[in-house]
């Protein structure tokens, strides 16, 4: 089979349009993973055991069953309880809690990593415990762990494929349905390929600069 430049010419606006739905699941989906684990990591330092270990449990949950597992239970099960949802919110919250249990353990290996007199610099001051991580912990510990939640944005974006399983129409699946339309697949899922190495690459060579120059700075 040789490369049709016509066709995949032709193929470009779908794909496009699919990628644009890829970059909007991965941006929701990264606001839900930031947000939610956080607050995880926030539970499981909690020095109450009635607090931290159900949700540890629900962390490891997520991190021990795959993603296209999970996936599948939202959009089979939620319908059964009364919760209905359309397939692009299913995709962008069950990508989202997937990747939270993950940004859970970098937080939480970030705020251990805080120097103790932190802590003790803000008893000495009694400040409350909101401002104490609102404006003290939060900041220095996000600073310190940001290269590494963005590798996981970039890997919830290399895990948007996932979603096809449930009929989200992103990069991947149009690619898909062009090459069930026509039965030539070789343009289309080249070109959703070249597509996500252009997004990915220079995020990936984006955060090493990043990491590189925090090493530097906290040096």
């Amino acid at each position: 089979m040789t490369w049709d430049w016509s066709y995949a010419l032709d193929s470009l606006p779908n794909l496009l349009r699919g990628l644009l739905i890829t970059l909007q699941i991965t941006a929701g989906a990264s606001v839900i993973a930031l947000s939610v684990g956080l607050v995880y990591a926030a539970l499981i330092l909690s020095p109450l055991k009635i607090i931290s270990l159900p949700v540890r449990f629900v962390v490891d949950f997520f991190r021990g069953t795959p993603l296209v597992v999970q996936v599948f239970f939202w959009f089979y099960v939620l319908p059964e309880i009364g919760i209905t949802a359309g397939v692009f919110a299913i995709g962008v919250v069950g990508l989202g809690l997937y990747g939270a249990a993950y940004c859970a353990d970098v937080y939480r290996a970030g705020i251990q990593n805080l120097p103790g007199s932190q802590w003790e610099a803000a008893a000495v001051l009694h400040l409350p415990r909101r401002f104490l991580w609102a404006d003290v912990i939060t900041p220095q510990a996000f600073r310190a762990v940001l290269p590494a939640l963005g590798n996981y944005v970039i890997l919830m974006f290399k895990y948007t494929p996932i979603l096809t399983t449930i009929t989200v129409t992103e990069l991947l699946a149009e690619g898909l349905d062009l090459g069930s339309e026509t039965y030539r697949y070789l343009e289309p899922l080249t070109i959703v390929g070249v597509l996500f190495i252009i997004v990915s690459l220079p995020c990936v060579y984006g955060l090493r600069k990043l990491e590189q120059r925090l090493s530097r700075a906290t040096a």
